[in-house]
């Protein structure tokens, strides 16, 4: 096996097996949180693995005790969109008022994962410990999930006053039903539960995960490259024609109603009310203080 990762890297790139590519988080100090950095160094290595003849598979991990947190709420150590090469045409990140982060959003986390997800390679989520909000985007890119039995899936945003991660694919995971309830309860499900409702493919004891998940993708590796990939793209194509990318182009618009709703309530972009407490009164109170001072004006 061959690794390879720069100084600054969140991600590691690996070649575990012939024809097969691991691409690792690995941000464990922070559970896997994705922001801008992260965003472009699992894009290059996704496009790196795509554009390599010799990789027939692809497989996302992440280091440490959680496949990922999800998006990273710290913020970006003060990189910004200049710090990388964009990849569409979106832009706006340094506009006023809700275009910035409609932009911002459009860039790193709907279209990106609409990305990753059209990669003509099989990809498989590695998927151990918590997989959270953002985290559940990772993992739903890919085209097949193994799970840890201690696995874990999470979408907690409705705390937040929002409707739903960006990439909104819940209903395709686990059914209308399910998905509603996962949403609007904002309860955790196992690795177990997630298989029954088809999220899942296989549940794997935790120490088996890795072996068990590159014995899938060199089965995989065996068949032939073209067919794997025109058969992935005739299962996308079927989501599509069912009218996929229309629903969550829609969600992706309430997304960010929600996000300007909560602006205009508290002074940013999410409910503060599903923080935790400490950090929830300290903000309210400084909400109340910005509400009392603009009445005072006049």
């Amino acid at each position: 096996m061959t690794a390879e990762t720069g100084a600054s890297a969140q991600i590691r790139y690996e070649t575990p097996a012939p024809h097969v590519a691991r691409i690792v988080m690995a941000r464990p100090e922070a559970h896997n949180a994705q922001g801008l950095r992260m965003t472009y160094e699992l894009n290059a290595a996704f496009d790196r693995a795509a554009h390599d003849d010799a990789i027939k598979v692809i497989i996302l991990a992440g280091d440490g005790r959680n496949f990922s947190a999800g998006h990273d709420l710290s913020g970006d150590g003060g990189e910004t969109w200049r710090d990388f090469g964009t990849v569409g045409t979106w832009a706006g990140f340094d506009a006023q008022g809700a275009e910035a982060r409609y932009g911002r959003e459009m860039e790193i986390y709907l279209e990106m994962c609409e990305r990753w997800r059209n990669l003509s390679k099989p990809t498989i989520a590695q998927v151990q410990g918590k997989c959270i909000a953002g985290g559940l985007m990772l993992a739903w890119v890919c085209d097949l999930i193994v799970a840890s039995d201690d696995a874990t899936f999470k979408d907690p945003v409705i705390d937040f006053g929002i409707c739903g991660v960006e990439f909104f694919n819940h209903p395709w995971e686990l059914g209308i039903r399910k998905a509603k309830e996962f949403l609007f309860t904002a309860d955790e499900i196992g690795a177990a539960e997630a298989a029954a409702h088809g999220m899942v493919n296989r549940v794997v004891p935790r120490d088996e995960l890795a072996a068990a998940t590159l014995a899938l993708a060199e089965k995989i590796a065996a068949k032939p490259a073209f067919a794997l990939k025109a058969a992935k793209q005739a299962v996308n194509h079927v989501q599509d024609v069912q009218g996929r990318r229309n629903a969550q182009m829609h969600a992706f618009s309430l997304h960010h109603l929600l996000h300007a709703h909560n602006e205009l309530i508290y002074g940013m972009p999410m409910d503060p009310n599903g923080l935790p407490e400490a950090v929830r009164d300290k903000v309210l109170a400084r909400v109340a203080r910005a509400k009392a001072a603009k009445n005072a004006a006049g």
